[in-house]
């Protein structure tokens, strides 16, 4: 709680309704967060409001706020610009501080009479140029082998011409992967004109390469150099198969794609760099902190491109944000050149947005320790059942019985998708007579949210999403439970098929179908799975507990209150069988002669 929100709010109050950038400072005058306005007084108050339905990180935000100021600016371009330039100054703590952990990554092309074309982390070495630096090792990779590939380039261990004729050709030469320099009929000059074209191929892309190669196999051809304009043609097939295969826009689009991926509080996101109609670079950042998506999308492309020079033409992006119009104005004066900011509706781009998204999830999964299925089952379960958020906490519920004794439910608990064993609960029915699936139901979760109501802390905090074994009855007897005691969390019952496969997912109006999506049908099946096998070993239990005890009331003196005593007391067979007569004694408070009756029937039938 920030002791001077009535000052704050005051403040805020007063600030005009013009377009500026306002400076949040802490205690010790620290500028932690720098936010722009299109009008200053509509959005700094927004902060401070009575019940503000704040995301986590703004909460923290606003409870480090001592001060704030402002700026006025003539419009809300210039209080973006201004925006920009004050993150960079300040590196609030509370903005997107974008962070990359690559190191650099460079093409090297070695010097001498038959240059090899490779990867590397260095560029120590003299002997060598390099190409670069790139952010991405992958596409650094693939763009050598792919160079090596197409121009038949050598990439063996051998030494030219040191080991000519020394050894016959390698695989590699045998199926077109290699000219084989290996035998000593190519010149040096032949051979570095060929690195030429592949240096050239990637740094310009295919279309040029192809274009070049196209002229080089005419004017072969017709200086009746026909050997030459063979391999000449080869390889112009290769480019153009390789360019099919890519599935690219045009050679002359240069775009970016963001997408981003929210977990456990978290977020992240992928930028894929495609220049000359070819991907050339992927970046992955880790933002920390998740908030609004919208804010976040904005905040993360303010601060990425202001950081950089190299801005394409076209971008696309993921989900839709307020200032996307405002931001392309502020590029193009930074670019030279017009920028679109979009969201794909269609088309290639759609499947562009999908790798993003997926390249984000998978540096988000690294970072969090997760895998990438089970965080894009708890987005997909959040966009599936509209939850205001990703759900962190859930969970479900089950009961079971033989016959009509012996009834229990079982609660088993998951945190950020996975199970959090330490907080499963098994409850023993008590007001429901017979059996009654719905009204246990209704037991079990009436003393479960009461023992929170109390303070009880092993049932704290409750969860973003309660998930019940059953369908609409079981939805309908809860929901009773809920309007009782006044608690608005998400619910939805798990449906089985006839195999007791999870099949559905039920809600007060009907069903959601779920096989369709397997990482979140195996999720779910997972967690019915748990609360089942859960709530079945607490029943056997039970059940086997019930047996234990009317076998000891076989014997003379033990009736039910000593038989729990007993039980209470040893709590299994074995420790009751390896109990002597004076411990029996004392623990169900019996006779001499009682006790050692006990003794002895345990002792012959456990």
């Amino acid at each position: 709680m920030n002791l001077r929100i009535d000052y704050l709010r005051d403040k805020a109050n007063r600030l005009p309704t013009e377009p500026g950038v306002y400076l949040m400072k802490n205690e010790g005058g620290e500028i932690i967060y720098v936010g722009k306005a299109k009008a200053l007084k509509n959005r700094v108050t927004t902060y401070f409001r009575h019940n503000s339905q704040h995301n986590a990180k703004t909460l923290k935000l606003v409870s480090k706020i001592y001060d704030f100021d402002f700026i006025v600016t003539k419009s809300e371009l210039d209080a973006l610009v201004l925006e920009c330039s004050l993150i960079k100054l300040h590196q609030p703590k509370y903005n997107i501080l974008l962070k990359d952990d690559k190191g650099y990554n460079y093409i090297k092309i070695s010097h001498g009479e038959f240059p090899r074309i490779s990867y590397t982390l260095q560029t120590s070495d003299k002997n060598a140029d390099y190409i670069g630096p790139f952010t991405s090792g992958f596409t650094v990779k693939q763009a050598v082998e792919e160079a090596n590939s197409l121009f038949m380039l050598p990439t063996c261990h051998k030494k030219f011409p040191r080991d000519f004729n020394k050894e016959r050709p390698c695989l590699n030469h045998h199926i077109k992967r290699c000219m084989g320099v290996c035998e000593g009929k190519i010149t040096s000059a032949e051979y570095k004109k060929i690195v030429d074209e592949a240096i050239a191929y990637l740094k310009n892309g295919s279309k040029a390469s192809v274009e070049e190669l196209t002229a080089e196999m005419e004017k072969a051809a017709e200086n009746l150099e026909f050997e030459r304009a063979a391999r000449l043609r080869d390889r112009i097939a290769a480019l153009t198969r390789l360019k099919n295969g890519q599935s690219i826009f045009d050679d002359k689009q240069e775009f970016d794609i963001i997408g981003g991926a929210q977990n456990i509080g978290t977020a992240s996101f992928a930028v894929i760099k495609y220049r000359n109609g070819r991907l050339v670079d992927k970046e992955n950042f880790f933002i920390g902190e998740e908030y609004e998506p919208a804010e976040m999308r904005r905040d993360f492309l303010v601060s990425y491109y202001s950081e950089r020079d190299d801005i394409p033409r076209e971008i696309l992006v993921d989900e839709e944000f307020e200032d996307a119009e405002l931001l392309g104005a502020l590029l193009k004066e930074h670019a030279g050149h017009a920028v679109k900011i979009y969201v794909p509706q269609r088309g290639e781009g759609i499947s562009k947005i999908a790798l993003a998204r997926k390249n984000a999830g998978e540096y988000l999964a690294l970072k969090m320790g997760r895998t990438q299925r089970e965080i894009s089952a708890l987005e997909d379960l959040k966009e599936l059942l509209a939850l205001p958020k990703i759900p962190e906490i859930i969970e479900s519920y089950d009961i079971s019985n033989f016959g009509e004794t012996g009834v229990v439910g079982g609660m088993v608990v998951y945190k950020n998708g996975r199970p959090l064993k330490s907080a499963y609960k098994r409850f023993s029915i008590k007001t429901v007579d017979g059996q009654n699936d719905y009204a246990c139901m209704q037991e079990v979760l009436r003393r479960r949210l009461t023992r929170f109501a109390e303070g009880d802390e092993d049932f704290a905090p409750l969860p973003d999403l309660i998930l019940l074994d059953g369908g609409r009855g079981h939805i309908s007897a809860v929901s009773e439970v809920f309007a009782e005691m006044n608690v608005k969390i998400p619910f939805f019952g798990l449906v089985k098929d006839s195999k007791h496969r999870t099949r559905a997912i039920a809600e007060a109006g009907g069903e959601i179908e779920i096989k369709s999506n397997r990482a979140l049908f195996d999720f779910l099946t997972n967690i019915q799975d748990e609360v089942h096998r859960w709530a079945i070993s607490y029943q056997r239990t039970k059940h086997k507990q019930a047996l234990f005890a009317s076998e000891l009331r076989q014997v003379k003196g033990i009736g039910e209150a000593k038989q729990t005593a007993l039980l209470r007391h040893f709590k299994t067979k074995q420790a009751m069988k390896a109990a002597s007569v004076e411990e029996l004694k004392t623990a169900a408070k019996i006779g001499e002669e009682t006790a050692r009756e006990l003794f002895d029937f345990i002792q012959a039938n456990f």
